[in-house]
């Protein structure tokens, strides 16, 4: 039996915090929604900020049973990091500010992965980089039929962070390395099948499920579609294997499917020095927790802020969209062994 569905509530920053993440407590669910509609709730270090403290605040908090997160406006739940944002703060000296996002938005990623109390997640249209971050590590992830989701972070010099390589790395066969890769997005069976999500969900269904909740009845996913993803486990899992790039591009460009061709040609045009380290990361993630590879994440991060490709890739996709990245490397077989090694502080 479903409950009656409950009026929408009042929602409002947290006191002396950012309005561009707003809360409100309802039928005991303690309701954040991303509020920076016209930049798909791209999160800032403010942001962040503003939902560590509640998030705290509310794990002590008798009045609230769970948290429910979803994204303002119709276009999806997060983007990721604001990186122009961050491209900026680099491009102006200031490091420091930088890594102090970072830091930030991996500590909120570890207090949802531990957190409590029931977190909710509503991964409605684009859920992306650091939006897996404040979805996937909670204790109940509802993908929308509707949902794009990608941790597409070497198209832009960068790497998958917010913790999102357990997952990736957890996966069945490759597939994980195939997404960490490419950056390509994917539907909602397959976020199911990667473990980055537990179930598809209509959208529409979305003030059903607030009421079930309300009413603290348990929220049955639909029977997910098949995974486009999991019907290509046999050139995935043959390609992507081992730890060297170049001979998984290789094989990818060689192959007589042409979705593997295809994927090649992606990855080409992806960072040489992203890919490279990627995928040192998510074969070392395989025996790693949450907290190892959020641990990992940071390391990364002060790696890739002092990175050349890091502010290409964000030029070429985002401020001047001429999409004609220059990388450092020519190729993932130039990328020098040592300085990927550095990368990890090793």
């Amino acid at each position: 039996m479903t409950a009656e569905t409950p009026a929408e509530p009042d929602f409002a920053p947290a006191p002396g915090h950012t309005h561009e993440v707003e809360y409100a407590v309802t039928h005991r669910i303690g309701r954040v929604r991303l509020n920076r509609p016209k930049a798909l709730n791209s999160l800032t270090t403010d942001m962040c900020t503003s939902m560590l403290s509640q998030l705290r605040a509310w794990a002590d908090d008798d009045a609230v049973g769970l948290v429910f997160i979803d994204g303002a406006g119709e276009k999806g739940l997060c983007a990721g990091g604001d990186v122009r944002a961050l491209r900026e703060t680099l491009l102006a000296g200031d490091h420091d500010a930088a890594l102090h996002f970072w830091r930030e938005e991996y500590a909120l990623n570890a207090l949802i992965a531990d957190y409590p109390k029931p977190y909710v997640a509503w991964m409605d249209g684009v859920v992306m980089g650091g939006g897996v971050g404040v979805s996937s590590h909670g204790s109940v992830r509802l993908v929308t039929e509707r949902a794009k989701v990608a941790m597409p972070e070497t198209i832009i010099g960068l790497f998958p962070d917010v913790g999102g390589l357990y997952y990736l790395a957890h996966a069945p066969g490759e597939l994980g390395t195939h997404v960490a890769l490419t950056g390509l997005p994917f539907g909602p069976a397959d976020a199911v099948v990667l473990g980055l999500a537990d179930g598809v969900v209509a959208q529409s269904d979305k003030e059903t499920v607030l009421a079930d909740l309300a009413a603290g009845l348990e929220v049955k996913p639909q029977t997910a579609p098949a995974s486009d993803l999991e019907a290509q486990r046999g050139w995935i899992d043959e390609c992507y294997a081992g730890n060297d790039a170049a001979t998984i591009l290789r094989r990818l460009l060689e192959h007589d499917e042409s979705a593997a061709r295809a994927a090649g040609e992606v990855i080409a045009t992806r960072s040489p020095h992203s890919v490279v380290v990627t995928l040192e990361a998510i074969r070392r993630a395989a025996d790693m927790d949450v907290h190892q590879v959020l641990a990992q994440d940071t390391k990364l991060g002060a790696h890739f802020a002092a990175h050349h490709d890091f502010a290409e890739g964000v030029r070429a996709l985002l401020v001047d969209k001429d999409h004609s990245p220059r990388w450092a490397d020519a190729s993932v077989a130039d990328v020098d062994r040592a300085q990927v090694l550095d990368a990890f502080d090793k």
